[in-house]
């Protein structure tokens, strides 16, 4: 035998799902068994290596150091063998596609323009997810996502860039006059995203605006300091692609228009392109309907 040491790699994938979740009964779910199949493979693995692999409380399961470090080798192995499957298979992929958006951007943009999805890709069905930050896109069945690019990439994920972030501060048409002053904001309440803390102070260094509160108040999410805006609030910063249809509805106005960042969007996937027509039809449809996003300049005004 080639390999003397090999486990019986029947083991492997029940005891990877059990390592990741710290859950036989999660592991089972995933891999669609019973979780007394998972405990017998766990079993028959430490048995096969003769050392135990978990610790085994009355309510917990916790992997072991040289448990973590065998799952860590399995799961690589298995994406080099997916990998593989993948690039050789001749199957045309089935299935909906997942793509993650960032919370605020898959509910105020994305979300509205899914009967233009429908309409213009027939043959593609999305199934959207929403998530910001880090993307793992085997681990977490990701097919494309959509990010800002403010946190470094995946090595070896392809990056097809969208629209460049601009902001800049949103209110309700009526509170504008006496909000909007000496060029700048005051007498308002600034309202912040515990998600972007820093947003009001990056638009003062951008524009050299002032921003003097009348208070202040920090929400939990960048949806709800828009909601609140529109119910008049106070004034919040909106990046210009989550408010562009509450501008076009006379909800909000923006009376210093927007500015750039320094960030962009970039829609991304876990190789490179060409694989999946799907997937290139659905990036095509991202770039051709966020291609005014990045001119949103002028004040109150929708491209």
């Amino acid at each position: 035998m080639r390999w003397p040491a090999l486990p019986p790699p029947n083991t492997l994938l029940p005891f990877e799902a059990t390592v990741r979740h710290a859950s036989m009964t999660a592991a089972a779910r995933e891999l669609h068994v019973t979780h007394g199949a998972v405990s017998r493979q766990v079993k028959n693995l430490e048995h096969a290596l003769g050392v135990p692999l978990f610790e085994r409380g009355t309510r917990s399961l916790r992997p072991t150091p040289q448990a973590r470090q065998l799952a860590a080798v399995v799961r690589d192995a298995l994406d080099q063998i997916d990998g593989a499957a993948r690039q050789i298979s001749r199957r045309a992929p089935v299935g909906p596609l997942t793509l993650s958006c960032e919370p605020t951007l898959l509910m105020r943009w994305l979300i509205p323009r899914l009967p233009d999805l429908t309409a213009s890709v027939p043959d593609v069905t999305v199934h959207l997810s929403a998530g910001g930050g880090p993307v793992a896109f085997d681990r977490d069945g990701i097919d494309l996502a959509i990010r800002r690019d403010d946190f470094p990439f995946p090595a070896g994920a392809g990056a097809t860039r969208l629209f460049a972030e601009r902001i800049g501060p949103v209110c309700r048409p009526d509170l504008a006059p006496e909000l909007i002053a000496d060029g700048g904001v005051t007498g308002a309440v600034l309202l912040h995203s515990a998600t972007r803390p820093g947003a009001w102070d990056d638009w003062r260094s951008r524009t050299g605006r002032t921003a003097v509160p009348a208070g202040e108040q920090t929400l939990e999410h960048f949806y709800l300091t828009l909601q609140a805006a529109v119910a008049g609030v106070g004034v919040a910063i909106a990046p210009y692609a989550v408010v562009r249809d509450d501008l076009a509805r006379g909800q909000l106005v923006a009376p210093f228009g927007f500015v750039a960042d320094g960030t962009s969007y970039h829609v991304l996937g876990p190789g490179q392109p060409g694989r999946d027509a799907r997937v290139e039809a659905l990036t095509s449809w991202l770039r051709a309907r966020t291609a005014a996003l990045g001119a949103g300049t002028d004040a109150g005004s929708v491209p």
